[in-house]
Order: C-alpha cells, then sequence, then structure tokens
C-alpha cells in the first residue's frame, strides 16, 4: 500500500496581499496627520468645556445686571415706573437671562459659535459686547504683547550668558538680581518707575494711552505719543518679565554644560560663542518657547492692576469696569478670548515643536 499525498489546499492572497485602504489606512500612511487631527478635536473638546465652566460659574454669581441697569437710568431720570415689568422683561430677553440656567446656555452658545453674538453689553448699552472688547484689544495687545516678547527675548539671551559663564561676577550679580525681583509685582515696580519718572523728573506721563490733544491716527505724532505713553507700564511688564526669564533659562543651561556633545565640540576648536548658540541654547530653548507660547494667552487677562494704575484702555480695564457693574456678557467675552487664545497658543506650539525639534515625535 502507498500512503497517498494529503490534499494541497489552495488559498487565495489576493486579498491580503491588498493594500488596506479607507480613513485607518489613510491615517496610518500619514501619521503626522493624524496626530494633527486628534489634537484639533481635542483641542475642540477642551474649548468647549472651558467655555461651558466660564458661561456656568459666572451666571452663578449674584447680582442681577437688568437691576443694575435699571438702577442706573433711574439715576438718570429716564426711567418710567409704569413699564418696569415690560421694560425688565425686553432687557432679561436682550441680556438671555430669560428661562432656565440651560435654556440660556444653549441661546448663548448658539449665537457664540454660529453667529459670534456676544450679546449687549451693559457698560455701553445697547453696544455690542464683542464691540466693547476689540476696541480694547489692540491696547492690550500693543501694550502687554509687545512687552513679554521683548522679556522673553531679553531673559533667554541674558539668563543662557549668565549660565554659560557661571561662576564669574557678571554672572553671580545678575543671577542674584533675578532672584531678588523676579516674583516682585508689576504693579509695584510700575508705581517706582511712575514715582521717579513721572513725578520727580517729568520726563514720562504718568497716565492715559496717548495725548488727548492729538487726533487718533496713522500718523507720527500719534504713534510717537502712544508710545511715549505705553514707555513706562512696558517698562515695569518688561523688567519683572525679563528676570523671570532669566532664572528659568539659566536653570535650563546650567545642568547641560556638561553633556559630551560639549565636550567634543569644545574639542574641535570650535569658538565658545558658537558653542552656546548652536548646541547648548538649541537644547534648552524649545521649554522656553513652550512657556512663552502659553504666557502669551495670558496677556489678555494679566496686569489688570497695571492698566489700572496708568488708566490704560486695555481689556484689564475693561473687564474690572464690567466686573462693578455687572456686565455678565462683558466678564464672559474677555474671559472667553483669554481661554481661546491660551488653548489656541497651547496646539500651535504641540503641532509646532515636531517640526523644530526632529527628536519630538508625538505621533509615535
Amino acid at each position: 500500500m502507498t500512503a497517498e499525498a494529503p490534499p494541497v489546499v489552495t488559498v487565495d492572497k489576493s486579498q491580503d496581499s491588498a493594500p488596506p485602504s479607507g480613513v485607518r489606512a489613510w491615517l496610518s500612511r500619514h501619521p503626522l496627520a493624524a496626530y494633527a487631527i486628534r489634537r484639533f478635536g481635542l483641542y475642540l473638546v477642551e474649548l468647549w468645556g472651558a467655555l461651558t465652566i466660564a458661561f456656568f460659574f459666572f451666571r452663578l454669581m449674584p447680582g442681577d445686571p437688568v437691576r443694575t441697569l435699571i438702577q442706573t437710568l433711574q439715576q438718570n431720570y429716564i426711567y418710567n415706573a409704569q413699564a418696569s415689568a415690560e421694560l425688565i422683561a425686553r432687557y432679561r430677553t436682550e441680556f438671555g437671562l430669560d428661562g432656565n440656567l440651560f435654556v440660556q446656555y444653549v441661546k448663548y452658545m448658539e449665537k457664540l459659535v454660529l453667529h459670534g453674538d456676544m450679546g449687549p453689553s451693559l457698560i455701553n448699552y445697547p453696544t455690542p459686547a464683542q464691540t466693547v472688547i476689540l476696541r480694547s484689544l489692540p491696547w492690550t495687545i500693543g501694550l502687554l504683547g509687545i512687552s513679554a516678547v521683548l522679556a522673553w527675548i531679553f531673559g533667554v539671551v541674558i539668563g543662557a550668558i549668565a549660565g554659560w559663564r557661571r561662576g564669574k561676577l557678571g554672572s553671580t550679580i545678575t543671577t542674584n538680581l533675578a532672584i531678588a525681583l523676579a516674583h516682585v509685582p508689576f504693579f509695584f515696580v510700575a508705581l517706582i518707575l511712575v514715582y521717579v519718572f513721572a513725578y520727580t523728573l517729568g520726563m514720562l506721563p504718568a497716565r492715559s494711552a496717548y495725548d488727548s490733544s492729538i487726533a487718533p491716527g496713522i500718523t507720527p505724532e500719534f504713534i510717537g505719543s502712544v508710545l511715549k505713553y505705553g514707555l513706562l507700564p512696558a517698562l515695569s511688564i518688561v523688567v519683572i518679565g525679563t528676570f523671570g526669564w532669566i532664572l528659568s533659562t539659566r536653570m535650563l543651561m546650567v545642568p547641560i554644560l556638561g553633556e559630551d556633545y560639549l565636550v567634543y565640540a569644545e574639542a574641535k576648536g570650535l569658538k565658545g560663542s558658537r558653542i552656546l548658540t548652536r548646541y547648548a541654547l538649541r537644547n534648552c530653548y524649545l521649554p522656553q518657547i513652550t512657556a512663552f507660547g502659553i504666557s502669551l494667552g495670558f496677556i489678555f487677562n494679566g496686569n489688570v492692576l497695571v492698566e489700572q494704575l496708568f488708566n490704560y484702555p486695555g481689556l484689564g480695564t475693561t473687564l474690572v469696569t464690567a466686573i462693578q457693574q455687572l456686565d455678565f456678557n462683558t466678564i464672559l467675552g474677555v474671559t472667553n478670548i483669554a481661554i481661546f487664545s491660551v488653548l489656541t497658543a497651547v496646539l500651535l506650539l504641540d503641532l509646532l515643536l515636531p517640526l523644530l525639534d526632529p527628536r519630538v515625535k508625538y505621533w509615535k
């Protein structure tokens, strides 16, 4: 007897060998795009959650903005008591205060997302809240934004040099000054600057954003007036911000000075300045870029006391006025801009860091 050979089973591998198709296959072939899509989706969820928390937080605060408006009308003798019920109902509808809290939330988010409407502003009724905010926004960006950029540049450069030349007299003095002054409040430095340069020396103005005798416009006179009036508040922010960045940059610089790649670069005969800028600084500025991007988001609601001290017409002054008069729409508008700026800055940094540093591979 002869053993029969087992039957040969043929398997059609045409389907298995075919490349996968569909959205998942495309995302697997493009990991960076997949990471960007996932990160953007998370950004939208975070933005929605933060806006929702802000809405309920401010709506649960005690006080009634409509009653505040009615009292203002009574003080100006333009209020008719006979039409009080109708007037209150109309104002509650305009300010989005009619219905329960959930109905108010749905109406507010619908207007905000679909139409960009934040509702009327109580401090400048019936002007929309977004109009009031947009009037103050350029002043805040011009003052705090430019000041934050200058403070970051000065702080990173000086901090890197102080860390590179650790143990030297200049580095020691700079580090001790930074430790002593980094946590001093901005408004305290602003008070000192006002006393010295405005009241004692009389060199710079102490209040306002520009000379009221000059008509606003893109003219050399107006631009010069804006720069002159904004010098003291900007200087108070730059001085303290610079010392803070000096400390953090020096802290990042010192631990990497003994790394092998720096020793090798020095053994090759490279100049110290080249080693500092091309090797040492490149490995410590990435955390500073991340921190700077996050700090930019807080310029919209930070340094409120500085704007109040100099009577600067920025978002800080607008926010304080809105809180005093229970202007919920304006308060929410300023808060939402701050939330949006912070989350957007973090999103952009997450997308840009892999391009700045090839070692960063979030999508793997």
